[in-house]
């Protein structure tokens, strides 16, 4: 591209083994991006997104270090630039917004603090003035109660929030490119449209270039004008996001379009309940506050044997706490749980065993749930130790055959630093059924892996639902993955059922606006064709 802001042109990047032996990690990668333009990079995780993005800013990690290639920013040699003009132009003239705010928001800091922070910086400004700018972007990027946030701390905001804050502190800025590491993926459909909407917003106004870095291809398609598709760290194609979305022509990115979470044959409703919820209400007591509120109120559901129920919602709206309560992890509850006649909350300590034996959960996130010291087959055998009636043997057998279902049979020896997320994810969910549950509660058991991956990991739990039996309790803000897994759905909003049905008559004929708002919030490839008509 004639005059583009930023170009690089035969980038490697390599790490050094411990022997000294250079490994590449990005091979002959070359991108052009005009001023406010939109280009999406994609591809699996290890495929070198996001080293080729923090290679533009110098921030390559220890033992990692570009080999080839340029960088021009501007027509400026970015290799040729002192530590101090990095500096400058990091902030000032490029701005990066990070995967997860709570990573690189400061926890012990205020928020006005951190956004007067790159303006003291980076502008020359008054405290007056920076107070004000401040208050202004935070404004513009929706904060109800600006003045209040300026003295509240990252911790007191949700998810969607905080990545609001962070696209204001870069945005104060008025950077010429912006560089966005997967900034929504763990935000729900709506937080994850507002985030977007804002972003965008805010780099038409400003003319800023955006490098958008996602596995979401639904917000390729509603919000970039070209896409990069990198493998392994090798590029393998690239063009308009119409003709790689609709046409792709590369077999990997073929896999990549085909891997999107599809609806499948609606299943014949299952007889009988397994669990029934009645006017289950959830209390807390916020630190501080004198009243408590209610996460989740008053909620009747019933799930049958076999049957997969979706609880859908937004931050907050109590999915989690409900998924928790009904397995009995939780204090504070008041109303009705029962389990084929057994209380989780029961003060009969044989009852209460019975129910933990027949109950499991799969956590969202393998990295905080496994042990890192634990080998995987150590892992996957914690839960049959409530099984005294299995020999030694039998608890080996058993777990030598969920590892096989799961595939991973070969990684048993393994620790879980030594594995894949979608591999840990894998351990997640043989730890979760080596016991055989009659019902299992999963957490956004997918909501961090890329689409293939995904693919997968769904693919694997359908199969062992379907060998096993197992009622799930599915929690997920991503109703793409919903609409694929699903045989009835629930819709919560503010701890309560604004909405519940067969998957079909959700997603085909929603009752509640709430619904309709989420199911047009849900990035699809159909935003193409919207698009290209508008």
């Amino acid at each position: 591209m004639t005059g583009a802001l930023l170009g690089i042109t035969g980038l490697r990047i390599e790490a050094m083994e411990p022997d000294g032996t250079p490994r590449p990690l990005l091979l002959d990668f070359s991108l052009d991006i005009g001023a406010g333009e939109v280009v999406a990079i994609v591809g699996e995780s290890g495929s070198a997104k996001t080293l080729a993005t923090r290679a533009i800013v110098g921030l390559l990690p220890p033992g990692v270090r570009q080999t080839a290639g340029s960088i021009l920013f501007d027509g400026q040699d970015l290799a040729l630039v002192s530590a101090a003009g990095m500096r400058r132009i990091r902030g000032g003239e490029i701005g990066m917004v990070f995967q997860e705010p709570m990573t690189s928001l400061n926890p012990s800091m205020r928020i006005g603090r951190q956004l007067e922070e790159a303006l003291r910086l980076h502008r020359h400004m008054t405290a007056g003035e920076r107070r004000g700018a401040v208050l202004a972007m935070l404004e513009r990027v929706r904060i109800a109660d600006p003045e209040r946030c300026l003295d509240a701390y990252p911790h007191e905001f949700s998810g969607g929030m905080r990545q609001r804050i962070m696209l204001a502190s870069v945005m104060l800025l008025k950077p010429r490119l912006l560089i966005a590491d997967e900034p929504t993926t763990a935000l729900d459909s709506l937080s994850e449209r507002e985030v977007m909407e804002v972003m965008a917003e805010l780099a038409a106004e400003a003319g800023t270039a955006v490098i958008l870095i996602t596995h979401n291809l639904g917000l390729v398609a509603r919000h970039a004008q070209r896409a990069v598709v990198l493998e392994k760290g090798r590029l393998v194609e690239q063009g308009t996001a119409a003709q790689i979305l609709s046409a792709p022509t590369d077999p990997y990115t073929q896999r990549l379009v085909a891997s999107l979470p599809s609806r499948g044959a609606e299943r014949p409703a299952p007889a009988g309940a397994l669990l029934t919820v009645d006017g289950l209400t959830v209390s807390f007591t916020r630190r501080g506050a004198r009243e408590s509120f209610k996460a989740v109120d008053d909620v009747s559901l019933s799930i049958a044997p076999g049957e997969t129920v979706a609880v859908v919602g937004g931050s907050g709206s109590g999915k989690t706490t409900l998924g928790r309560a009904v397995l009995g992890l939780v204090d504070r509850v008041e109303g009705s749980i029962r389990f084929d006649g057994l209380d989780p909350y029961s003060r009969d300590r044989t009852e209460r065993r019975a129910f933990h034996s027949a109950t499991q959960l799969v956590f969202q996130d393998p990295n905080s749930s496994l042990d890192p010291r634990m080998r995987v087959r150590q892992i996957v055998a914690q839960p049959l130790r409530h099984l005294p009636e299995l020999s030694t043997l039998g608890r080996e057998g058993r777990v030598a055959s969920v590892l096989a279902d799961v595939g991973l049979e070969a990684f048993a020896e393994r620790f879980p630093h030594q594995l894949s997320g979608g591999q840990r994810q894998r351990v997640a969910i043989a730890r979760a059924i080596v016991t055989h549950p009659r019902f299992v509660v999963a957490d956004e058991p997918v909501s961090a892996l890329d689409a293939t991956i995904q693919a997968q990991i769904l693919g694997l739990f359908a199969g062992l639902q379907a060998r096993y039996g197992f009622a799930c309790l599915f929690i997920s803000h991503d109703l793409g993955v919903v609409e694929q897994v699903a045989d009835r759905v629930v819709v919560m909003r503010a701890g309560r059922i604004v909405e519940q049905g067969t998957r079909d008559a959700i997603f085909d004929r929603p009752m509640h606006d709430f619904t309709r708002q989420m199911l047009a919030a849900t990035p699809t490839l159909d935003a193409l064709a919207l698009r290209r008509e508008g």
